[in-house]
Order: structure tokens, then C-alpha cells, then sequence
């Protein structure tokens, strides 16, 4: 039988061991993934299901879920569509967004998607560097109060910012004209062309209202990125820089048909999935076919 005296030092090194082990996988991950998907609703389902490979992901994955808008062509019709939509995608985590398309609100029911997600239709999210700005553009004209709101978000946050990584998640296509960029009716399902910012200003387009306060949040060292999830149409991607270093990124899947040119759609299906390594601060960013997830 091994002596107590013997006997300790083993056990010191044992547990040091183990400690040290405990210690360092309770550390947080100093790369992170996140996924942006967009117009992700199954053409053969009822309104009520996305694409059936979505089903089949194992979302833990991503350390971050960003929904493109249009995720059930019927989203908001019955609780029961939301409630499967928060369940799939965890939209209760703090990280993960949903930016509304007009298939998730064409219904109405906005007060479900409150309820179920414990967020209002658009806000601001900061986390580890990363600003997020969820946008709606669905909210009309008519509907002065909610939209001057929204710009009055949009303008705090890139007046405040200081640094980091500035994001805004939108499904509509609600620019054009935008230096060096592409318009999005050319790999977009929507270009809103009378999308207004508030009601307060003459020139209140996106150039003129919005864009400039993009810049603004450049200008102090800030990687600005717009992207927009009602995309393809014509393409299932899209990435391109303004003149000013602002980046525009599309992305949606499951579009099988161009009504705008009546034919088929060969193109594979891809997703937006971002690499943020914490410690330095880097965001990157590439498209991945779906089927490869």
C-alpha cells in the first residue's frame, strides 16, 4: 500500500490537472461563427414550414443566427408557424435577430412575434464588438411615428459608435443609387423605390437620409456592413463597397424561379456565414453553398 506522503503528490498533480483542464474549457471561444440566411420559406409547403434542409442543421453550430426576413411565406398567420420559427432558430438568444420581410408580416399579428421573441420590430444589439441594428422596413409611410423612430435609432448608433463593427440587418431592398454598388432590383426580389426614411425630412431617401450617417460611422474607424436578405431573384449572393467603404452583402435561398426573366433558377443555393475572432477583433466573411452546411 502506497505511503500517505507518497501518496499526495500524485494527487496534487491530479487534480492541478484537472483544474487546469476545467479551467481552460470554461474559457469563452475566441473565434465565433455566425450565419446570415434570408427568404428561407419552402415553395411546397402550406405557409407554414422553411426549406427542409434547414430542418435537418444542427444550429448549435453558430454562435449566432441572423434571419433574412421571409422565413415562411405565411409566418404570421397562425401562432403556431412563429412559434415553430423561435423554436427552430432560438430567436430568444440575444445574438440571434430576425429582420421582418413581408411574408413574415403580411398578416399582421405583429404582437405574436413580440411575445414569442421578447423584441420589438426593430432595435439596436451590441456584444463583444459587434453592433447589430435590426431594421423593418416594412413600416409605411403612413406610419410616421414607428418610422422616425426607426430613424432616430439608425442616427444615435452611428453617432455614438466608437469603434468596432457596425451591421445592419434589413430584408427589403431599400436603396439604389448608392455609389459604386449595385441596385438591388438586379439580384433582388424587392427595390422599394419610394422606401422613405422618416417623415420629418424633404430628402428622405436612403442616400440622402441614411447613407450619410454609414459614412459618418466610417469616417471614425467603424467596419459599417448593410445586408439585406431578399435576394435571388437574380442571384443567390451579392457583395459590393461603396465608394466610401460602406460593404452591401444580399443573401436568399430557395428562389427556383425568376419571375422577372420567366426562367428557371440553376444556381446553387448559398448562405452568408461570418468568422469573428474576438481577441483581435476580425469579422470575415464568405458565401457557403447550403447544402454543404
Amino acid at each position: 500500500m502506497m505511503k500517505a506522503h507518497y501518496l499526495l503528490p500524485f494527487l496534487c498533480i491530479f487534480f492541478s490537472f484537472a483544474l487546469g483542464n476545467n479551467a481552460a474549457s470554461a474559457q469563452p471561444k475566441d473565434t465565433l461563427s455566425y450565419i446570415f440566411l434570408g427568404h428561407t420559406y419552402d415553395w411546397g409547403a402550406t405557409g407554414n414550414r422553411v426549406d427542409p434542409r434547414l430542418e435537418r442543421i444542427d444550429w448549435s453550430q453558430y454562435d449566432r443566427i441572423w434571419l433574412g426576413g421571409d422565413i415562411c411565406s405565411e409566418a404570421s398567420l397562425n401562432y403556431s408557424t412563429l412559434a415553430y420559427i423561435n423554436r427552430l432558430f432560438d430567436l430568444r438568444k440575444p445574438g440571434n435577430h430576425w429582420t421582418l420581410g413581408n411574408h413574415d408580416t403580411r398578416n399582421g399579428n405583429l404582437e405574436w412575434i413580440k411575445e414569442l421573441t421578447l423584441r420589438p420590430r426593430y432595435y439596436a444589439h451590441s456584444e463583444r464588438g459587434i453592433t447589430t441594428v435590426v431594421l423593418d422596413g416594412n413600416i409605411s409611410p403612413l406610419d410616421c411615428e414607428n418610422l422616425n423612430k426607426q430613424y432616430q435609432l439608425i442616427k444615435q448608433v452611428c453617432d455614438t459608435i466608437q469603434s468596432g463593427h457596425l451591421i445592419f440587418l434589413v430584408h427589403q431592398g431599400i436603396y439604389k443609387n448608392v455609389p459604386n454598388v449595385t441596385n438591388p432590383s438586379n439580384y433582388g426580389h424587392s427595390e422599394l423605390q419610394n422606401w422613405i426614411a422618416n417623415c420629418s425630412d424633404d430628402s428622405a431617401s436612403y442616400l440622402e437620409a441614411v447613407y450619410p450617417l454609414l459614412v459618418h460611422a466610417k469616417n471614425k474607424g467603424v467596419q459599417v456592413l448593410h445586408v439585406m436578405g431578399d435576394v435571388g431573384v437574380n442571384a443567390k449572393s451579392y457583395e459590393g463597397i461603396s465608394t466610401d467603404g460602406i460593404h452591401y452583402l444580399g443573401s436568399g435561398i430557395n428562389n427556383s424561379y425568376n419571375t422577372f426573366q420567366g426562367i428557371p433558377i440553376t444556381a446553387a443555393d448559398l448562405v452568408l456565414v461570418f468568422q469573428h475572432v474576438v481577441s483581435s477583433n476580425q469579422l470575415s466573411w464568405k458565401f457557403v453553398p447550403l447544402n454543404d452546411l
